[in-house]
């Protein structure tokens, strides 16, 4: 019971025992106070319990501070008859006072009808402010790469569109049955997952300067090993191994990067999913105390190769809400990924934030962005930018809570932008068009500034930013609005080029000389993205060299915490020679552990058979006119102890 509710119990108490003790002159006060005091005191005394209940509800405090009034009053011989009648009647009058207030406010929340705007125009009425209001104020507050928690979830938006029964399902019934786990942002545990220990990665401060935290994640010495042992996987070329090696390592998170890779190639992608997601589980309970993902002033310095994986894990995590219908929380962890290095943007994550805002419908965070970001990174020459914030424009001017004024400034805006871009990027009509399964007017097709031309005499980065534009975003034009809209504005930029405008000549000596080539990133981008159209707009240099899913394109500049230890058998094609007659044992250098471990390492590679090599090596051993003689392990003791021991482990 609640110290409220034995209060109020002992102050009914009192005051019985003081209104009795007066013998209160009027009979009718009497009998009435007494009925509502034995009432109350038989409800508490037929289930005491009631109380605990009671203690939440708005208790009237009338009966506490007359109690209260008549013992004091008592103690100090005041005559007590006459006021206590007074505070009983001032009591009740509050009372019907209150109800009646309350009454009227009903009748005037009622009167309003069924009409639901107007109900939120009285509501706004007497609170001063909307809510719309408000959160539109707070948003315009807050920085343009602001994370909401909230956002993080893609439950949230899947509610918004589904509602919470179709979310969770039965979800809600089995909460008493479910093991509690440590409670995240970004991911839930899974109780189909392994059960969760620390993998031996954690975080660290590096340093803080000018607000800004630099922090750095950390492999111990037992997460080198494994990472040792993954990169041998990776060398086998054999996706077995990263599932023997997750069954030792459940949440070794290069191995699940590789695996989801693999399971998304064969189509599977719910589990490609369940394994970055377990992946993004095993970060974020290694954060920092002091790292925040909602703060906007915590850095990962991505040449760092213990801080790539979460990027990699955070890249293909929002690549994975925005195809499962959640461009929302896509656009969320978009943001996440560029304030973690927004100077740099090693993912070149500026390519793809329109995409995400115009999915979503949020216009206005585009152009916010484009605004507050023109003057130093000079968005506009990106055909991404240049093409979606004439977008964004023209589909606030299609709202219909605008006033007429303010949706032609808005059209106007939205046609000088669409305008500029098609002058830019002249060689992004045509292939979006051809996605889009638009036939071109013949004016347009047969004109030199719209024709094979501008597609040919672009420069290479232009190209490939050109095509991953078209390739990822052509599907936001297939409206027949937005069609009229550009065929009316590719024929303003053609009267334009009849004209010879001189912004043509400028955009000409722009495109010579700016997208001669592109940075790392943005390679880094394509080939994250795996768009057609745009890889195959690669250079030869990014093609031929060899890349790593868990780790593609690493930078130049790259800061290595430790090495990996040197090899000590012989390379792949010495072992391809020998390994058949058993001689590559001869040949091995160092320690007999270190030799045994070796044997047992390649021959998992090649998948042969240890114990068919220990023998042959046995033999060859034995022999003094053996090829090697007595090199390597030539002593027959050493020969034997190693075919007992590998005998005896039954290794294969």
């Amino acid at each position: 019971m609640s110290s409220r509710a034995l209060r109020r119990l002992k102050g009914e108490q009192r005051a019985q025992a003081a209104l009795n003790a007066l013998k209160l002159t009027d009979e009718d006060e009497e009998e009435q106070m007494k009925s509502d005091e034995t009432a109350h005191k038989q409800k508490n005394i037929s289930n005491i319990f009631e109380l605990i209940g009671e203690a939440d509800v708005d208790v009237s405090v009338s009966d506490e501070e007359t109690a209260e009034r008549l013992i004091d009053r008592k103690q100090e011989g005041a005559p007590l008859e006459k006021d206590a009648v007074k505070d009983e009647k001032s009591n009740k009058k509050k009372k019907k006072k209150k109800k009646k207030t309350l009454a009227e406010i009903g009748r005037d929340d009622l009167s309003v009808g069924d009409d639901i705007d107007a109900f939120l125009e009285t509501l706004e009425k007497k609170k001063g402010m909307s809510y719309q209001s408000a959160d539109h104020i707070a948003t315009e507050n807050r920085p343009v790469l602001y994370v909401e928690h909230r956002n993080l979830n893609p439950e949230t938006e899947l509610k918004r569109y589904f509602g919470a029964r179709a979310v969770l399902g039965d979800q809600r019934s089995k909460q008493r049955q479910r093991q509690f786990h440590r409670c995240t942002w970004m991911t839930i545990f899974k109780d189909t997952w392994p059960r969760f220990s620390r993998p031996g990665i954690s975080m660290s401060l590096v340093e803080s300067k000018d607000g800004i935290q630099h922090f750095t994640f950390e492999h111990n010495r037992d997460y080198q090993q494994v990472q040792f042992k993954f990169f041998d996987a990776v060398e086998s070329m054999d996706p077995n191994n990263f599932v023997v090696l997750l069954q030792l390592n459940p949440y070794h998170i290069d191995s699940l990067l590789q695996l989801s890779d693999v399971c998304r190639i064969q189509e599977d992608q719910e589990t490609a999913r369940d394994l970055i997601e377990r992946a993004l589980y095993s970060f974020e309970c290694a954060f920092h105390p002091v790292f925040s993902l909602t703060s906007g002033t915590c850095r990962l310095d991505y040449r760092r190769p213990e801080n790539r994986a979460f990027y990699l894990v955070l890249f293909k995590h929002m690549t994975f809400l925005e195809k499962r219908g959640c461009p929302r929380t896509a656009l969320e962890y978009c943001k996440l990924i560029l304030s973690l290095d927004p100077d740099n943007d090693p993912l070149c994550m500026l390519l793809i934030f329109d995409f995400l805002c115009l999915r979503c419908r949020e216009y206005t965070t585009l152009i916010r962005l484009y605004e507050e970001w023109e003057v130093h990174r000079n968005l506009s020459q990106l055909p991404n930018f240049s093409f979606s914030v004439a977008l964004s424009y023209y589909h606030l001017s299609q709202q219909e809570d605008i006033s007429p004024v303010e949706n032609q400034q808005l059209k106007q805006k939205s046609n000088v932008l669409l305008q500029n871009a098609l002058i830019m990027f002249p060689g992004a009509l045509m292939p979006l068009l051809d996605l889009c399964t638009v036939q071109p007017d013949a004016v347009v097709s047969s004109h030199a500034f719209f024709g094979p031309s501008s597609q040919i005499g672009q420069p290479p980065a232009l190209s490939e930013l050109v095509s991953l534009y078209v390739g990822r975003c052509h599907s936001l034009w297939k409206e027949a609005g937005l069609m009229l809209w550009l065929e009316e504005n590719v024929r303003k930029v053609l009267k334009r080029v009849d004209l010879h405008d001189p912004y043509l000549e400028d955009c000409q000596n722009k495109r010579k000389q700016r997208y001669q080539s592109a940075p790392r990133n943005i390679h880094r981008h394509v080939l994250m993205s795996e768009i057609k159209e745009a890889t195959a707009t690669l250079p030869l240099e990014v093609t031929t060299q060899p890349g790593m899913g868990f780790d593609p394109l690493p930078p130049l500049d790259s800061i290595v915490s430790y090495i990996r230890p040197e090899r000590y058998y012989l390379d792949a094609l010495k072992f391809s020679a020998l390994y058949d007659t058993g001689l590559m044992i001869c040949v091995l250098k160092g320690s007999y552990i270190r030799r045994l471990y070796i044997i047992k390492m390649l021959c998992r590679i090649h998948s042969l058979n240890v114990l068919l090599i220990i023998n042959k090596a046995f033999i060859y051993s034995r022999s003094k006119n053996g090829p090697f003689g007595y090199c390597g392990i030539c002593d027959i003791t050493q020969a034997q102890n190693l075919h007992i021991t590998v005998s005896k482990a039954r290794l294969q």
